[in-house]
């Protein structure tokens, strides 16, 4: 095999894994909405597409070659079946038909031996899949925007720009069309519009925060690629986009790959506003009792103000009256060091080993005083402390 066809089946095959890694997380978010049904029925033939092709060019049979035309001549069908979805309407009859017919027409043919008119059915087929998409848009961009909500408005805003920046990455794959194209970049394409679809779901935070790292994936695996380049003989300005696609494929799908294993771990062992949502606790003890159980929660004391006589209750009560929830790691609080208050509270905290304070009534007082694990120390989990925090203090005391 040549360095060429290698980088075609590895690319396709890492698009084959990270398509049906994203079905399975669509699938998890909402089962049985109807429009996840569509976009699972687009996407698997996407994948069978892809998977096709990678183990059609690694084994070189021409069988598995020539059934890959006919998922590649179903992807317009799949793309109507999902326009359909969003616009929550039918597309009219005639597209359908016409989908329908030239998608059977274009695999069976190309199956049973059009694929010898080799030129005529690659021009052919190229043009379907692009009129497909271009319908597809024409649909989207004259939906009656009043009937949708804002955020589906948004999302097929983000569709149609993700639709626009992928048809590039299609026409690689007709390697007739284009014969010196170094790797087909079809399956890098869908790689990056599913990972910027699994973006997309979160909120804007999230969003933010999923696009930084994908670009950090993005740019760090090209580099990485470019110098596994150098490490190859003789090595070209193809070689090295060869090996920039692989890279950025295997790292896109290793993404994708651990995006899912994390969301389905943190599914199997619920976070701390999880598992308070879930108590059956109906007192603030049996609440504080039922977060003992969790980890980030095991190091948790509760004081209550008689308990807290050496530390000089109402000096601390007066410190605290504006406070809901203190670090440790923002001593003195805003208070010069020597201020008796700061130093009572940093001895209290020094001396149960604590991170955090959470201040559940200010009169009488009433404190959890926790060591927060350095590996659990991130935003997520601040919040959880000030969500959690209201919640006892809104939950009553037993009587």
């Amino acid at each position: 095999m040549t360095s060429g066809v290698i980088a075609d089946s590895i690319v396709n095959l890492c698009g084959a894994i990270g398509v049906a890694v994203a079905m399975m997380t669509f699938y998890r978010r909402d089962p049985r909405s109807p429009l996840t049904r569509r976009l699972l029925l687009a996407l698997g033939v996407i994948a069978t597409l892809f998977l096709d092709r990678g183990l059609a060019w690694w084994s070189g049979s021409w069988l598995l070659d020539r059934l890959s035309v006919i998922p590649a001549s179903l992807i317009p069908l799949g793309a109507l079946i999902v326009t359909e979805g969003i616009l929550r309407r039918h597309a009219p009859r005639a597209v359908k038909i016409a989908a329908l017919a030239g998608g059977i027409l274009l695999g069976l043919g190309g199956t049973f031996g059009l694929q010898r008119l080799v030129m005529p059915y690659a021009i052919t087929l190229a043009l379907f899949q692009l009129l497909g998409f271009a319908t597809c848009a024409l649909l989207l961009a004259t939906r009656d925007r009043a009937s949708l909500m804002a955020s589906e408005n948004r999302s097929i805003g983000r569709m149609a720009v993700g639709a626009l920046v992928v048809i590039p990455f299609i026409l690689t794959d007709f390697r007739t069309l284009f014969p010196d194209i170094p790797v087909r970049l079809g399956a890098l394409g869908a790689l990056l519009t599913v990972t910027v679809m699994l973006i997309a779901g979160g909120g804007a935070e999230t969003r933010r925060h999923g696009l930084a790292m994908m670009a950090l994936r993005l740019i760090s695996s090209g580099l990485l690629g470019l110098a596994a380049a150098f490490m190859a003989p003789d090595v070209d300005a193809a070689q090295m986009i060869r090996f920039v696609a692989v890279a950025i494929a295997g790292v896109l799908t290793i993404g994708l790959m651990t995006d899912a294993l994390r969301a389905l771990f943190e599914a199997q062992e619920p976070g701390v506003l999880n598992s308070v949502a879930a108590s059956p606790a109906q007192t603030r003890e049996q609440l504080i009792a039922e977060l003992a159980r969790h980890p980030i929660f095991e190091s948790a004391r509760r004081f209550r103000e008689d308990e807290l006589g050496p530390y000089d209750p109402p000096l601390l009560r007066d410190f605290l009256s504006a406070r809901r929830v203190l670090r440790r790691s923002e001593a003195p609080w805003g208070l010069a060091p020597t201020d008796p208050a700061a130093e009572r509270m940093v001895s209290l905290m020094t001396a149960n080993s604590a991170s955090h304070v959470i201040v559940l009534a200010h009169d009488p007082l009433d404190l959890i005083v926790l060591a927060v694990p350095v590996t659990a120390a991130d935003p997520a989990t601040e919040t959880a402390l000030a969500l959690v925090r209201r919640l006892l203090a809104l939950t009553p005391e037993a009587k």
